[in-house]
């Protein structure tokens, strides 16, 4: 393909009612859906099949605008079970065909309709191959996603905006998804037989799941697992979490810089994790551990983002693939001994997992709740429950 081409997609339209502007000055001209505004942030790309209600209620995706590569979007439409945030924060859609009539037993409502509800837009009709593959070989730039159905855009303000906007490093979009005050969790899974999550599913083990943006299947998973989960807002410190007297304690995804987030996380992470309570991180959460132990963290050139990612068990040699979201990654240069790295991606080798050496405290980057993917890394959540009550035993035998 040319690189005219790439610098500028055109389609048959004689008024594109969508306009997706990038950084470097390449528009991408094609047909709005969702709702009619403007929107500036990273764009990336998601390779996974089916889940985009998912992806897009996902907090990890605050500040990013999604690139679907599966190009059938929307044809299952959208309901009102299949959301991970009751607020989403992805900042728009991009797909390569315009969706389609729903249909599906479960649909409640169009694809369009509901990131309308939301105030998200959506372009279609573009060639989301050549953007991926741009991404792909320079990085996930800075874009604007501009809907408006009269046909009516200031293409040079919004070249303007997009490389004005400041770019996901340093950014702290934690504080931005967190929820505002504790809340108490005892949802547990769907089941096809009732369309429905168990309303009560709490189990007897206590945990504190810090928010830096869960995902509601993240904590579906620890219930299940026989936790009763409590969750608290981003900035609570360790000293009114140990007033809670938890049997652990869980660090959920989130999005943004992890470094930025680390600025008033990392301490109180590392006082919980030195207190002997276990502690497990998914995502940011796995970030923040190995920030709170004095490793680095960096800004991944295009990112992971899809359910087909496999990753490598460095004690078994197991091999799972998985559901991955994140644009940061650990340095695994920076690592100091007291962590080990126990899982590493089999497309760069960029470090999936960590685990402290003498305390009970052990992460991945990866998302073993699987909504959506596979189910191949759910045996963490019995991982964590086991390595609790484990840990609540040989303390109540010491004392």
């Amino acid at each position: 393909m040319s690189q005219t081409t790439l610098d500028r997609i055109r389609l048959t339209l004689e008024t594109p009612t969508a306009l997706l502007i990038l950084e470097d000055g390449t528009i991408f001209e094609g047909v709005g859906f969702g709702a009619d505004v403007v929107r500036v942030g990273e764009v990336c790309f998601n390779t996974s099949m089916t889940g985009y209600q998912e992806i897009m209620t996902d907090p990890s995706y605050a500040g990013q605008i999604i690139t679907f590569t599966f190009p059938h979007i929307g044809n299952t439409g959208t309901n009102t079970i299949d959301i991970e945030t009751d607020a989403p924060a992805a900042l728009g859609m991009i797909t390569r065909l315009t969706p389609t009539d729903p249909s599906n037993f479960r649909a409640i409502d169009h694809l369009s309709e509901w990131l309308k509800s939301h105030n998200m837009p959506g372009i279609g009709g573009i060639d989301t191959r050549a953007l991926t593959h741009k991404i792909r070989e320079h990085g996930a730039p800075k874009g604007v996603i501009a809907v408006n159905m009269a046909g009516e855009f200031d293409r040079d303000a919004l070249v303007k905006m997009a490389k004005d906007w400041p770019g996901l490093a340093g950014m702290d979009l934690a504080r931005d998804v967190t929820r505002d005050d504790g809340q108490d969790w005892a949802e547990g899974a769907w089941t096809m037989a009732s369309d429905a999550y168990d309303a009560d599913a709490a189990g007897d083990v206590n945990i504190i799941a810090l928010d830096y943006g869960c995902k509601h299947n993240i904590l579906r998973c620890l219930t299940d697992a026989g936790f009763n989960v409590r969750v608290v807002p981003a900035t609570t410190s360790a000293e009114q979490i140990m007033a809670m007297d938890p049997a652990g304690i869980f660090l959920s995804n989130g999005p943004g810089d992890p470094a930025a987030t680390a600025q008033y996380a990392a301490q109180e992470i590392r006082s919980l994790a030195e207190s002997g309570l276990p502690v497990f991180g998914i995502c940011i959460g796995h970030q923040l551990i190995a920030e709170a132990f004095g490793a680095s963290t960096y800004k991944m050139d295009r990112g992971h983002r899809g359910a087909n990612h496999p990753v490598k068990d460095l004690a078994t040699g197991k091999i799972e693939i998985t559901s991955q979201n994140h644009g940061f990654a650990v340095d695994a240069s920076s690592l100091p001994p007291e962590l080990s790295v126990t899982h590493i991606s089999l497309f760069d080798g960029s470090v999936e997992g960590l685990k402290h050496n003498t305390l009970p405290v052990f992460s991945v980057q990866y998302h073993p709740e699987s909504s959506p993917g596979p189910h191949d890394s759910q045996y963490l959540f019995q991982r964590f429950i086991d390595l609790v009550k484990n840990v609540k035993r040989d303390t109540h035998a010491a004392s």
